[in-house]
Order: structure tokens, then C-alpha cells, then sequence
């Protein structure tokens, strides 16, 4: 584990924390394996993952991508967000992770199986994207 969450893990654990019975249970730096999530909702089977500079270059989201396909085979969803969205729109951010995280919690309960989301979730592709200088533009 690492000894500290980065300023946007702690705007974002301040706002999934707490158990109410309306709103699904989250853990910070869950174990998984070898892997540890930022976030990790069980009931859900999600994992949260906030994405700073390290995730912008071609290797680390191939690296990525691997990784999210084998937590899918493992029946684990991640949700991949870009740490400058979470600067720009905490409160967007929040409700799109819970409302993930519910949707997948009563899609369970029903019996029903949600697609997965893509690896750059659906909640990141309403995000911006890195920087051009950081795309190497």
C-alpha cells in the first residue's frame, strides 16, 4: 500500500466514505491479489480507480487495459477516472461512481448482468482528456 492517497483520492474518499443505508459501502486501498484499488465498493464488484499523469502515455494504458480485462474475467468493473476531472467536477464524479455502483448492486439482485464498462469507462469518456503537450501533440 502506498502511505499516502494522492489530493484527488482524498476529495473523492471524502465524499464515497461513510455507510448510510441509501448509498453503497466503499473501502480505500482494497487489496486484491497483488493489486490494490483506490476504491472498492464489494456489493458492487467495483473498483475505482483515479488515473493521474502516470496513466497518460500508450504503455501504461495498455498496461491498463490488460489489467481491467483480467479484473472482468474475475468479475471485478473498474472505473477509470482521470484525476483532473475530479478537480473540475467532484460532485459529477461522485454521482456517476454511485449511481455505477448501484446500478450494478440492484442488477444483482435482479438477477441481471450489466455490460461491462469499457476500460476508459463510460465516466471518463464525459471527462476531458489529458493535456495535448501530455498526448505528445
Amino acid at each position: 500500500m502506498r502511505k499516502a492517497m494522492t489530493e484527488p483520492e482524498v476529495m473523492l474518499w471524502s465524499r464515497l466514505r461513510g455507510r448510510t443505508p441509501d448509498k453503497a459501502t466503499f473501502r480505500r486501498q482494497h487489496p486484491f491479489g497483488r493489486i490494490i484499488f483506490d476504491f472498492y465498493c464489494p456489493s458492487a464488484r467495483l473498483a475505482v480507480e483515479v488515473d493521474g499523469r502516470a496513466h497518460w502515455d500508450e504503455h501504461a494504458q495498455a498496461k491498463d487495459e490488460a489489467r481491467d480485462r483480467w479484473l472482468a474475467a474475475q468479475g471485478i468493473q473498474v472505473l477509470r477516472i482521470p484525476a483532473s476531472r475530479i478537480y473540475h467536477d467532484l460532485a459529477g464524479v461522485t454521482d456517476g461512481v454511485l449511481l455505477r455502483a448501484q446500478a450494478l448492486i440492484e442488477a444483482e439482485r435482479s438477477g441481471l448482468r450489466l455490460a461491462p464498462s469499457t476500460t476508459r469507462s463510460s465516466l471518463r469518456s464525459a471527462c476531458s482528456s489529458p493535456p495535448a503537450a501530455a498526448r505528445g501533440r
